[in-house]
């Protein structure tokens, strides 16, 4: 007798991405047609923001700016540090994450606990200041050898956009905050000066 082959993931980073689509019945308001709903929720690190994660430490290694036994820097809210420290521990990179002091230590936790340093920084200063959590993740990854600054909020390149000019004219995002929505707006605009779009954001936090 044959035994069932078994199907499984060689890290836990092949697992990312894999989130079932589930059928919504009960909340459509009546609507017809086929409404379905992503879980991001159950990747690995908890979020959608694992996807980020893995893609911005495998364009660093396609790149060359990211080498072995190097150092992932990032200043980060919760969920992209997350995500990052999963690919830094699976692939054996070493993590640095600044934090605004507002964060929970539920967080902290967690991030330390796949090996990351976390540096808590406060929140009561202005953007720009050198003890900002963004400043302070520059500062760090800049004097940090064989070090690279993931830069979640410096994402401003051209793939962020729309990459066929004229295909589209308008674009329609969810967004937990409105954060996640200026880049593809931005690059959109820059090449049709007349497109617009819209972010859905929960009424309550989620």
């Amino acid at each position: 007798m044959e035994r069932a082959q078994v199907r499984y993931f060689e890290t836990i980073l092949d697992a990312i991405g894999k989130t079932p689509l589930i059928r919504l019945r009960k909340v459509t308001g009546g609507c017809r047609g086929l409404i379905l709903a992503k879980a991001e929720y159950l990747n690995p690190g908890g979020s959608v923001k694992d996807r980020i994660g893995v893609r911005i430490v495998e364009e660093a290694e396609r790149s060359g700016h990211l080498k072995p036994g190097g150092t992932i820097v990032e200043a980060t809210s919760g969920n992209t540090g997350m995500g990052l420290a999963l690919v830094a521990a699976v692939k054996g990179y070493k993590s640095v994450f600044t934090l605004p002091d507002k964060m929970s230590m539920e967080k902290i936790r967690l991030l330390r606990a796949f090996g990351a340093e976390v540096i808590v920084t406060p929140t009561a200063v202005p953007h720009d200041s050198p003890e900002s959590y963004t400043e302070v993740a520059r500062r760090i990854a800049r004097e940090t050898p064989n070090a690279i600054l993931a830069g979640q909020y410096d994402n401003r390149g051209p793939n962020s956009g729309n990459r066929r000019a004229g295909a589209s004219r308008a674009s329609s995002a969810g967004s937990a905050r409105a954060g996640r929505s200026p880049a593809p707006e931005n690059s959109s605009r820059r090449k049709i000066p007349q497109s617009g779009s819209s972010a859905s954001t929960p009424a309550a936090p989620c």
